[in-house]
């Protein structure tokens, strides 16, 4: 089971794809998946602003048409978006062609170059097709806000005690996510803070 931090064999399968930023620099980068929603993305976005934050949101297709000026709020406060397929594939349930243009139309809406697979797994025919475009995106922390196992103290927890130099931090901007965000997000952004951290976006 991969839980907070991916398991080295997992690295090793998309191995030109980024994982962590440079280890010698106290920097993280917040990343949220799956919105723009409109009951979960104000609040994310509320939450940054009061704390001078910028986040990557790696988006599905499909929410930014449904929601546009979510798109454009989150563009506009200066945050960075990334692709993340135009209707969340999974990544073994569908052919390689399939994922690709899936993956293309979502960016005539989200303009991106960087692009993170939904579960962070696809088959290596996609990954080799779509490095030769997309940065590829992965994560070296997932806070599991989407667990129902877990609680917002936990989350935090996990921020905590996996959050390094470098780490690429995933959050959820999704129903599953939000009711715990609302605690976790401000507690994790404060203590980051705290440790002496700076937030960053990517290249």
């Amino acid at each position: 089971m991969i839980i907070e931090q991916p398991a080295k064999w997992l690295r090793w399968l998309y191995p030109k794809a980024t994982w962590r930023m440079d280890k010698n620099v106290r920097a993280v980068y917040l990343t949220f998946d799956d919105g723009p929603i409109p009951e979960a993305t104000p609040f994310i976005l509320e939450t940054l602003r009061r704390y001078g934050v910028k986040a990557t949101f790696f988006m599905v297709g499909d929410n930014v048409h449904k929601h546009p000026e979510l798109y454009q709020q989150i563009v506009s406060e200066g945050h960075q978006v990334g692709n993340h397929t135009f209707n969340h594939l999974g990544g073994f349930k569908h052919w390689t062609t399939t994922y690709i243009i899936n993956t293309y139309k979502a960016n005539e809406l989200i303009h991106s170059h960087l692009f993170r697979p939904p579960h962070g797994w696809m088959r290596h025919s996609v990954y080799y097709w779509l490095s030769k475009d997309f940065r590829i995106v992965m994560w070296d922390l997932v806070t599991r806000d989407y667990s129902k196992w877990l609680t917002a103290d936990e989350v935090v927890e996990n921020v905590k005690q996996f959050a390094r130099n470098g780490s690429i931090i995933t959050f959820h901007d999704s129903l599953k996510s939000i009711d715990k965000l609302r605690t976790a997000l401000p507690q994790s952004i404060e203590w980051l803070q705290q440790q002496g951290y700076e937030f960053r976006i990517f290249d």
